[in-house]
Parts: C-alpha cells; sequence; structure tokens
C-alpha cells in the first residue's frame, strides 16, 4: 500500500527528504498510517520508540503526530522534535498536528519554515480547543480555514489535512450547516481525518453527504481501538462522539485478558472490514504508542 520512494518536491525545492507527500499517497491509495503522541516523559519515549521500530514491518504509508491539547510551547516542542526525526529517519512521511488557537501569526510563520527547512511538509491544520475554563484564547486565528490559508501562503509544497467529524463537530448546532463547513475546509485543503467513531454508517453518511456538496478529496477514517474504555469514554465525551457502551461492557466483562484483547481487536477488524468495503481511501489507526493491538488488526484484515 505504500508506493516507492520519490525523489522530492523540485517544483519547490523542498528535497530534504525523499518521502513523498501524503496527498500523493492518498492519490494511488489506498494508505496505512497510525496516530502517535509526543510523550511527557523519558519512559515514555523509550515506550515509543520501541512501539515505532515493531511497527516497521507493516510498512506504513505515513504517521501523524498529535500536537497536544494545549498547544504550548512545551508540547510544541515535543511535537516538532519528534515529527523531524520521524521525517528524517523513517521512509514514510510523518505529519505534523497543528493547532492555531492561541498562536499569533508570527510564531505559527516561524514553526512552518522550520518544518520546510527540516523536511516536513505533511500539516494537520485544526483549530484547537478552547480553554476549558472558559479563559480568553488570545492569538490571531481561530479556525481551521485561517490556518489552512496560512500553510498554503507559505507555498504548495505543503500537503494540507483537515480534520472531519463523522458525528458533526461538538459545537455544531445543526447538521446541514456543520456538512456546508465542512465542505468548504476540507475544499481549501488536500485531504481530511476523521475523528475516531464507532459505527462505519456514520462515515459512510459523511462521506455521502459531503459528495452531495461537491467534494471529491479523500476522506480517511480515523478508527480507535477500544483498549482503554474508559480513556476512550472520556475522548468521546470531548470530541461529542458516541461511545459503545455494549462493546466497552463486553470488554471489561471478559474473562481473561486474552478474551479482551480478542474482542478488542475483533471489534476494530469489524469496523475497518465494514470501511474498507464502502470505498474508504485508507485507515488510520488510533495505536495510543503501542504496537501490539495494531499489529493484530492489520494482519486480521490481511493488508500486510
Amino acid at each position: 500500500m505504500t508506493d516507492e520512494i520519490a525523489t522530492g518536491d523540485t517544483a519547490t525545492g523542498d528535497t530534504a527528504t525523499g518521502a513523498p507527500r501524503i496527498r500523493d499517497l492518498l492519490a494511488a491509495g489506498p494508505t496505512l498510517s497510525v496516530e502517535f503522541f509526543p510523550p511527557k516523559t523519558d519512559e515514555g519515549m523509550v515506550q515509543l520508540e520501541q512501539t515505532i521500530d515493531e511497527l516497521e514491518p507493516l510498512d506504513l504509508s505515513y504517521v501523524s503526530v498529535t500536537y497536544g491539547a494545549a498547544g504550548n510551547r512545551e508540547t510544541r516542542g515535543r511535537t516538532r522534535d519528534l515529527v523531524v526525526g520521524l521525517n528524517r529517519d523513517r521512509r514514510y512521511p510523518a505529519m505534523a498536528h497543528l493547532t492555531c488557537m492561541g498562536h499569533t501569526r508570527g510564531e505559527l510563520d516561524e514553526l512552518l519554515e522550520d518544518y520546510r527547512a527540516n523536511g516536513v511538509l505533511d500539516i494537520l491544520a485544526l483549530a484547537g480547543d478552547p480553554p476549558a475554563d472558559g479563559s480568553p484564547v488570545g492569538g490571531d486565528f481561530t479556525y481551521a480555514e485561517e490556518l489552512v490559508e496560512l500553510v498554503r501562503s507559505h507555498g504548495d509544497g505543503f500537503s494540507i489535512g483537515v480534520a472531519a467529524h463523522p458525528e458533526l463537530h461538538p459545537r455544531s448546532t445543526e447538521r446541514a450547516g456543520d456538512r456546508r463547513h465542512l465542505a468548504h475546509k476540507i475544499e481549501l485543503a488536500d485531504f481530511a481525518v476523521t475523528q475516531f467513531f464507532f459505527d462505519a454508517d456514520d462515515y459512510l453518511r459523511l462521506v455521502d453527504e459531503l459528495a452531495a456538496l461537491g467534494v471529491t478529496k479523500p476522506i480517511v477514517p480515523g478508527v480507535m481501538p477500544l483498549t482503554n474504555p474508559q480513556g476512550v469514554q472520556r475522548m468521546a465525551t470531548m470530541a461529542g462522539a458516541t461511545f459503545p457502551d455494549r462493546l466497552a461492557a463486553a470488554v471489561e466483562g471478559a474473562s481473561s485478558p486474552e478474551d479482551r484483547q480478542a474482542i478488542v481487536v475483533d471489534a476494530a477488524v469489524e469496523l475497518a472490514e465494514a470501511l474498507i468495503a464502502g470505498g474508504a481511501p485508507g485507515l488510520h489507526l488510533y495505536c495510543m504508542n503501542r504496537s501490539g493491538t495494531v499489529t493484530e488488526i492489520v494482519n486480521a484484515l490481511g493488508l500486510r
């Protein structure tokens, strides 16, 4: 599923990395990718490095790295260092999550140019989350579309993705407006990656609704294995996603660790099979910096 290595973006002079852009990989498709988050501790980094090595046999198309809930200088620095290192040392591109809330134009310009200089040319442009306490966000930007336009202003060498919510954005008030807004955002970008969900029909309905609005760009479904039901429930509440209570009960009620793992993998495989059958351009797996479950899912699907 991963194409041969390109020679760089000669049109823009971006030759620091030989990896192709994600927009090109999706055009050739289908793709297989995972999401990492920057660890907060040295022990976490050792675990992530082990995970990255263990996932090497899967021949991933690309990976993404989250920006951190606040997008502050500390989390920004960890994301930057991890993305640059992955992009330098691996044969696949690493996509940097980037949020615009709370940042000035100058800060984002500086980071984008740093990414360009280090061969990082794939960006997932996100608005970010406002402070939970209701305090002012600050910064020069509010919406993801503004960030997409800023990235575009740095040249067309960047490949830009945006987020999509199959069950509507948590701050949306009605479906038709949500879909029109999302269609506009995707048209400004190159592709979209979805928030996690647990019913394939939610993704398929999203694709159909966007197609009716003229969207033809790839929409990659994000799949979250339910290895940690409590953690996923917290994230689902924040994201406005439906939590699979019956599946969670089955996972928590498993008679052994082996049975628990089998339930988690089987559910993710069933969802992934439905997505692939529905024409998804690839799969993006939220691996939580662990390799075992991802490897089992990919092997069960026969993707590698």
